[in-house]
């Protein structure tokens, strides 16, 4: 396992009141090592919230994956 956590393109639409797509994540890449700190800083309505949800498996992914600990989120979720 290289990274403890890693992102490949990971995004989330939903579909807003007027019946349009709203992207709130707009694919994400990133890698943390294990042991690494590391934080989601942006002002509100940046995705901080759903990335960290998609991560955590609370909610699925529109598009893209990730891995944490090798296990895939899409694939595997635990």
């Amino acid at each position: 396992m290289e990274f403890m956590v890693e992102t490949q393109d990971l995004a989330k639409t939903y579909t807003g009141r007027n019946g349009a797509d709203v992207e709130a994540v707009k694919g994400i890449d990133l890698q943390i090592s294990c042991g690494e700190i590391f934080s989601l800083l942006g002002p509100n309505g940046a995705g901080k919230t759903t990335t960290i949800s998609m991560i955590s498996c609370l909610l699925e992914p529109s598009r893209g994956d990730a891995h944490i600990g090798g296990f895939s989120i899409t694939r595997q979720p635990l």
